[in-house]
């Protein structure tokens, strides 16, 4: 006699769909409020502000990368601190500006406590949040910074060294992985590294727009 499901269980799965399915649907405006009032894993119950992403809506160039820090949650924006800056530093070193054809968002929305890794079911909760914005942004290409932003968007282990140098595809969308920029702060000669991947970014979009005809 085959076993009966707890219905409790088979709920369960269900609800996450249509959570799912809910959030994919939402508008800039839909997703802004959910996010604001989001309550989906343990993360709301010490956050501060929530931290969806910044820049411009309709970039062509989206970086990813883990989660707020201290700095993040008290202002809701990502990578303001000194990762943050250092960001700033890279973006300009290849001629872009924050919020200028740029969006910035992160794995999750809220702060892990200490500034630790997202755990598995957290980054889970706040998966169709960021799918839903890079279906509305439609970057030409994204760059994962860091391991915990790779893994989540490729959904496979590898370390960082091993996803370098190499176009990965995001839902049929190009995808770079580089160091997160507060390990970059940690790890003063890795900077040179990340710079040839900005370089191999830049690379890749101008062929991609060459490939559309379209101005660099």
């Amino acid at each position: 006699m085959p076993a009966t499901v707890p219905a409790a269980a088979s709920a369960q799965p269900a609800a996450l769909d249509d959570r799912r399915g809910a959030i994919m649907r939402m508008d800039w405006t839909q997703i802004k409020a959910s996010v604001a009032s989001c309550t989906s894993c343990a993360l709301h119950a010490r956050r501060n502000k929530t931290v969806l992403g910044v820049g411009d809506e309709n970039a062509d160039w989206l970086f990813v990368g883990e989660g707020p820090g201290a700095d993040e949650d008290a202002q809701g924006e990502p990578f303001v601190g000194q990762a943050g800056k250092l960001l700033d530093s890279m973006l300009m070193a290849i001629q872009l500006k924050r919020g200028n054809n740029v969006y910035i968002a992160n794995v999750v929305k809220c702060r892990p406590p200490g500034n630790r890794n997202p755990e598995p079911g957290e980054a889970l909760a706040c998966e169709p949040y960021l799918h839903r914005q890079i279906d509305l942004i439609k970057p030409k290409l994204i760059v994962a910074l860091g391991k915990v932003a790779a893994v989540n968007l490729l959904a496979r282990e590898a370390t960082v060294a091993s996803m370098r140098n190499k176009v990965h595809q995001y839902r049929g969308i190009p995808l770079i992985v580089t160091y997160h920029p507060a390990y970059l702060l940690r790890n003063l000669p890795d900077k040179a590294r990340a710079w040839e991947d900005l370089c191999f970014a830049v690379d890749t979009m101008k062929g991609l727009q060459n490939a559309k005809g379209e101005t660099i």
